[in-house]
């Protein structure tokens, strides 16, 4: 009996690793005054992100979505303690494993594109929104922000979005970052069939405005006091014209 249970868990991890299911836990949290607010980033989230690590959990606080909204807004305020600046961590898509084929793969967000899709134009109706999107979370951004008029879409850490320009978004500005030391940089740029998102948005051809991120890794971009939270906070704040260029 040893050998055909063995078999049958050695069957029943190929299955869950070729099949893994992403994460049901979807948390929309707004901070700052929604009502007021002028301005208005979302920030959107990659993978593993679940209910347990959205605002803990992780060594590194400012990389959860919670803790990078927090983040954004403490950043805001010190440069101008008057704008009217609403920041949400949207987690309304079932964030894949990293460790899944799913995460190389644009099922997840082709499922969640449809609810950022609407966030954006139903409930920030009237407001001047940027999509701050991390890692998968940028091919989430970038199947949802065509047709939406997100004034600004900046992703950091991206796989790519499954497009070949930033002109196939749909008039969004598109903004890129992409750290000294973050890993995403050695992940091939490539798309074959199903797997893979295609160039890498920050490349020189993509038509992005590439912006300075220092040395950052793939948790790192809002981290208090870096040049890529301030600068990610001027494209929030609509101050493009103050970002600093890679």
């Amino acid at each position: 009996m040893v050998r055909p249970l063995l078999a049958a868990a050695v069957i029943a991890t190929a299955v869950h690793l070729l099949n893994p299911q992403p994460s049901d836990d979807r948390i929309v949290k707004v901070y700052g005054d929604l009502g007021t607010a002028e301005h208005v980033a979302v920030i959107v989230p990659g993978s593993d992100t679940t209910a347990a690590t959205f605002d803990g959990g992780r060594a590194k606080p400012y990389s959860t979505p919670g803790g990078a909204a927090r983040a954004l807004l403490e950043q805001a305020r010190a440069m101008d303690p008057d704008a009217r600046l609403a920041v949400v961590a949207w987690l309304g898509y079932g964030s894949p494993a990293t460790f899944s084929l799913d995460v190389a793969t644009e099922g997840a967000a082709v499922e969640g594109a449809p609810a950022l899709r609407r966030y954006v134009s139903e409930t920030l109706r009237g407001k001047r929104v940027s999509l701050l999107c991390h890692s998968y979370g940028s091919v989430v951004c970038a199947k949802a922000v065509p047709g939406t008029g997100v004034a600004d879409t900046a992703v950091v850490g991206s796989p790519g979005l499954r497009v070949s320009s930033a002109a196939e978004l749909g008039g969004t500005r598109l903004w890129a970052g992409s750290g000294a030391t973050d890993w995403m940089r050695k992940v091939p740029k490539i798309r074959i069939g199903p797997l893979g998102f295609g160039p890498d948005p920050a490349g020189p051809d993509f038509g992005s405005h590439v912006f300075a991120t220092g040395a950052a890794g793939h948790s790192d971009y809002f981290q208090p006091g870096s040049e890529s939270l301030r600068n990610l906070t001027l494209i929030a704040l609509g101050r493009t014209g103050e970002v600093s260029h890679a």
